[in-house]
């Protein structure tokens, strides 16, 4: 799909000065910078916590010409599908295909923004990286792509009942990479205000959990779900905050943590391959929590459905969502253009 590798091209932004490359796709040429950091590396105190902004922009050049470090992952398992080549916590990175750039000098007229379509990866959030997918042929029908690294597994949803370990990190990593394309896209050609959000399988399990968080109000535009959702089982797909309580003292004891010792920094200090080994295939999220204050059948049960706007059943075949029950033949949504709904006003505090 991608050859032809000519000029060095570089933009600035929050991260820092970052300098991509111009390529050819389908006889088009698109910039393309990889592996932009868009937050601090979430290492030693920062495990499990939520992700933290680049405070001040990088010394030097970032060289954003090679993908960065996948997230910390068992292979898959599944056919073709292996995991990153070099694994790292600091793995913190998105991706950027774009036919033009705005802030170098122009011979013309300045182009017009783009659309932006921002990739979720899927992998039952415990595998699975950007650098799977590349977003130059997409660049090339005139949109921005922006594919994301979001933490897994325990680095992404182990819940501590604690402010540094609040649970549903790696949604948290999400939601920053979004605050940092609305901040910083329009220097890419990208248009902050027709953000489109969009994944598959896992991916589209997140965009759902960005539908239905209040932290990420306001943030997107649109939202495609290919084949997944959080209310894809209808009667368990996420787990409480008890729930997830359990399961990461019960890790920390496998690992051999004692009674007397604090688990949470027992785990924080504990090798990433050890952690990494402990992985489920499918990881699930946590309600109740600051970014998920309701599972997602109750934050639907208490929302007029007649409110969102609805797409029908065969303009979103690929959704691979079951419709809820009792919706007087409405289907659910698979693209969203009012995400104003009463459920998203409701804090974590309210639930108890």
């Amino acid at each position: 799909m991608s050859s032809n590798v000519h000029n060095e091209t570089d933009v600035k932004t929050t991260s820092g000065v970052v300098r991509g490359q111009t390529i050819q796709v389908l006889n088009t040429n698109v910039y393309q910078f990889l592996g932009i950091p868009y937050a601090e590396p979430p290492v030693g105190a920062l495990r499990f916590a939520k992700p933290q902004p680049i405070e001040k922009p990088l010394e030097g050049i970032i060289d954003a010409t090679k993908f960065g470090n996948g997230c910390m992952q068992k292979e898959s398992g599944f056919t073709g599908m292996s995991s990153p080549s070099n694994l790292s916590e600091d793995c913190l990175v998105l991706n950027i295909w774009t036919p033009n750039v705005r802030n170098k000098d122009q011979l013309s007229e300045t182009p017009a923004l783009k659309p932006v379509m921002f990739w979720i990866h899927g992998g039952g959030l415990s595998w699975g990286s950007s650098d799977m997918y590349g977003g130059g042929p997409l660049a090339t029908y005139d949109v921005v792509f922006v594919s994301i690294n979001y933490r897994l597994a325990h680095f992404g949803f182990l819940y501590g009942d604690r402010e540094d370990a609040p649970g549903n990190q790696g949604f948290y990593d999400q939601l920053l990479a979004l605050k940092w394309v609305r901040e910083n896209i329009h220097a890419f050609g990208g248009d902050r205000d027709e953000i489109t959000i969009f994944g598959e399988s896992a991916g589209s399990w997140s965009v759902s959990a960005h539908i239905l968080s209040p932290l990420s109000k306001g943030l997107f535009k649109r939202a495609i779900m290919q084949s997944g959702a959080q209310l894809f089982n209808k009667d368990r797909d996420m787990i409480t905050k008890s729930e997830a309580l359990k399961e990461g003292k019960e890790l920390a004891k496998d690992l051999g943590c004692s009674d007397s010792e604090d688990w949470l920094q027992f785990l924080r200090n504990v090798d990433p391959k050890e952690l990494v080994a402990k992985t489920k295939p499918s990881t699930r999220p946590v309600f109740g929590t600051e970014f998920l204050p309701l599972s997602a059948q109750k934050a639907f049960e208490i929302t007029s459905l007649l409110n969102w706007a609805s797409v029908s059943v065969k303009r979103c075949a690929l959704a691979g969502v079951k419709p809820i029950p009792n919706t007087k033949g409405k289907s659910i949504m698979c693209a969203v253009r009012d995400i104003s709904s009463s459920h998203l006003k409701i804090s974590a505090n309210a639930l108890h």
